[in-house]
């Protein structure tokens, strides 16, 4: 990114020789190249930043302004009334606001950054931590105003909290966008008639620089050239600048704090502003040897974190490019259904073979099975005892509860085996059991069965008769709900 500064050493050239007596037709060049231009990880020096007028601004101890915002509200002088502005405003972050009051230090920073992004020397595409990642913005140390812990984010979010400072009644309606606006209020009687922040911004806005020029300086100098490298001086162009504040936010027919002999003869008139020489202009605005150091480190940080951060981003690059390959799945110790088959085809020979174990023939009875098993990836399978039930000390006849039976269940029947062979008279009991359950849950009784055909046979359901019996009107208008071919339970 190109420097600034070459454009504004001309302008400082062709500056040089201005004398306010001299008859010089205006030139108002609209806004000039006033943002600052310097590359990523490039410090912002004192002369950048013309630091010794912000000094200037912020340390004069006049309280000549209202602070509408605090209570009572008080005469104060400029750093007061400017870092309350920010501190009240909407946008202004909890964790900024508790640092501003732990640490007036780094307020008064923090106001003089954020002063300099009000004119629009600071544009937003500038940030002041090494951390930032995006590609908007560009990371500037700034040590002369970076003397603090504090954190003085980014361009953007501070132009945010700037924009949203005004006073309470200018966000219910729009606050004044001209000099004559603001003058007319101030001539009403409303002092302040708007917020330090949003005068500042009409002043340093392009559409009404020629009509502050005209009015208050003497060509070809105008609002915004106090903010820029020229040859005049840091502490008379300080006192044109609170000079234009009290002028607009007291009203302009109050004697002003910061008037010189020229501006009291001249009525609406700046006071004038004491010329340099090149000496003189060089010995202002010097950065020391620490702040240098400190901003070459910061840099040096900031280079190395651009570093890292491209390789991370080039080795994600390339692990999305050759993902690496799944494991392997973990060998499993289940069996499938294939398996579970020959299981009980190997049981079933068991218990069907007379022969014993140690036979050849049992041997031989089981050697397809092995064989039809060994072509499976499993572990052989292990020797399987025939299942035998417990049934000792029941009676078969006796009606079970359902406890009863799970636990018969639990005891006598096969898991390997299929259910469908448990036909009794106890399995139906239970499933009428569980139906009467599922009825009261559900509110109502369950579908009836339809009447048996003539010639069919059905199982009689001893749990049928104990429900409410539907009429065969009521069985031939509802519908019966399952398929009609299944008559009962099995």
């Amino acid at each position: 990114m190109a420097s600034s500064s070459s454009a504004d050493q001309r302008y400082a050239a062709n500056i040089q020789g201005w004398n306010i007596q001299q008859p010089v037709s205006p030139q108002y060049l609209g806004r000039k190249t006033l943002p600052i231009k310097r590359a990523d990880a490039e410090p912002l020096t004192r002369e950048d930043l013309q630091y010794d007028l912000l000094y200037y601004i912020f340390v004069d101890p006049t309280k000549a302004f209202v602070d509408y915002l605090a209570p009572n509200q008080p005469l104060v002088n400029f750093c007061d009334l400017y870092v309350n502005a920010l501190w009240n405003s909407p946008k202004c972050s909890k964790v900024l606001k508790d640092k501003m009051v732990e640490t007036p230090a780094f307020a008064i920073e923090f106001a003089k950054i954020a002063l300099l992004t009000n004119v629009g020397r600071i544009n937003t595409t500038m940030a002041f931590f090494p951390e930032m990642k995006t590609a908007l913005r560009s990371y500037h140390p700034v040590p002369s105003l970076q003397k603090t812990d504090g954190n003085l984010q980014d361009a953007p979010r501070i132009k945010n909290c700037l924009k949203a400072a005004l006073l309470p009644f200018e966000f219910k309606t729009p606050p004044p966008s001209t000099p004559a606006e603001i003058i007319e209020k101030a001539r009403a009687g409303q002092i302040p008639p708007t917020s330090v922040v949003n005068l500042i911004f009409v002043l340093a806005n392009s559409n009404n620089a020629m009509a502050v020029a005209q009015k208050h300086f003497d060509p070809p100098v105008e609002f915004l050239d106090l903010f820029l490298p020229i040859n005049l001086s840091s502490e008379s162009r300080a006192r044109v600048f609170l000079w234009l504040m009290f002028y607009y936010l007291q009203g302009p027919d109050k004697p002003n704090p910061f008037d010189d002999d020229y501006s009291r003869t001249h009525p609406g008139r700046v006071p004038r502003m004491r010329p340099l020489t090149r000496e003189e202009q060089a010995m202002e605005n010097v950065d020391p040897i620490e702040e240098i150091e400190w901003g070459k480190r910061m840099s040096a940080l900031r280079s190395k974190f651009l570093r890292e951060l491209v390789d991370e981003m080039e080795a994600e690059k390339r692990r999305k490019k050759n993902p690496p390959l799944p494991p392997p799945p973990a060998p499993s110790t289940s069996y499938s259904a294939q398996e579970l088959a020959v299981m009980r085809q190997v049981r079933a020979q068991r218990q069907e073979d007379p022969m014993s174990r140690g036979s050849s023939q049992s041997h031989e009875g089981q050697g397809g099975s092995h064989r039809a098993y060994e072509s499976s990836s499993r572990p052989p399978i292990p020797h399987l005892e025939p299942f035998k039930p417990d049934l000792s000390g029941e009676d078969p006849h006796q009606e079970r509860t359902m406890v009863q039976q799970a636990w018969h269940l639990i005891n006598s029947a096969d898991p390997l085996e299929d259910s469908d062979k448990e036909e009794d008279e106890h399995v139906r009991l239970d499933y009428n059991r569980r139906l009467r359950v599922l009825a009261r849950l559900r509110g109502k009784e369950p579908t009836p069965e339809p009447e048996p055909q003539p010639g069919s046979s059905s199982h009689p359901n001893p749990a049928h008769g104990q429900g409410r019996q539907p009429s065969q009107a009521a069985q031939a208008s509802q519908p019966t709900g399952r398929l009609q071919q299944v008559q009962s339970w099995r």
